[in-house]
């Protein structure tokens, strides 16, 4: 197996030998098999590998979404396993911002109300998310559209959206799972080029779950996943991703498609 330990920096999340096993009448899943993997606060890491690979659910473990069947994980050094719900709830409203595929945004409410409703859980007053949601929406290229519902964005839109409401409460760690997904190359483009920014910007941790090769470009390293366990992790300087091409294979995409 890879080495999967970051260097001797500051590690934000820590996974040590950490089992995901499910149980299916007599067979036996196991989903993820002894994974240790430290990530590095502020850094940019992709998560990736084929369906059934086992990606879905490490991203899941580090974002206090599900639990291990055994082993820990640790985010900014407290151990999940430690923390009961109320607390698990606080991490993932205060610490954690989350980015999915489908954009999961409410379609009654505006872009503005999508993006304050973190806020108003993490307890602000009208004055302030009103406020604090225009200037995220400001800083992903929004500020015309605060009052648009979703239905009367583009695809593109609604991501950005969404990461706005990703980092409505300035988290230190960013989750998005298959964020390019359902959009187009030029679209997808920019959407990994805004990631970065929010990456550089706010200094998050960015943790990236994907099959897409065209959202490596930002990354600072890449995990691969095989039936559940980590096959390499590649640094910076052993990905290569040419513009225009899907990986430096030169398969060219159309834009648009």
């Amino acid at each position: 197996m890879a080495n999967s330990s970051g260097s001797n920096g500051d590690n934000i999340i820590e996974v040590k030998e950490v089992w995901k096993t499910y149980r299916m009448g007599d067979t036996t899943l196991h989903a993820l098999k002894g994974i240790n993997l430290k990530i590095r606060r502020g850094e940019y890491l992709s998560i990736m590998g084929p369906s059934g690979s086992g990606k879905t659910t490490l991203f899941n473990m580090v974002g206090a979404l599900d639990r291990p069947s055994k082993g820990q994980v640790l985010v900014e050094g407290t151990e999940l396993n430690t923390l009961n719900q109320r607390q698990i709830a606080y991490l993932r409203c205060h610490r954690i911002g989350y980015i999915f595929q489908s954009f999961n945004l409410i379609p009654v409410m505006t872009a503005l109300d999508n993006v304050a409703l973190p806020m108003v859980f993490a307890g602000l007053s009208k004055n302030e998310y009103e406020e604090k949601a225009r200037r995220k929406l400001v800083q992903v290229g929004l500020g015309d559209r605060v009052d648009h519902k979703p239905l009367e964005l583009s695809g593109g839109q609604q991501q950005r959206v969404a990461i706005a409401r990703a980092i409505a409460n300035d988290p230190a760690i960013i989750l998005a799972d298959e964020p390019t997904g359902n959009l187009d190359l030029h679209t997808g483009t920019e959407i990994i080029e805004l990631l970065k920014e929010m990456n550089k910007e706010i200094g998050a941790t960015i943790i990236i779950n994907t099959h897409d090769h065209k959202m490596l470009v930002a990354s600072d390293r890449v995990v691969d996943l095989s039936d559940g366990a980590i096959e390499k992790i590649r640094n910076r300087d052993e990905i290569h991703i040419e513009e225009g091409t899907i990986a430096g294979l030169g398969i060219e995409e159309e834009e648009g498609k």
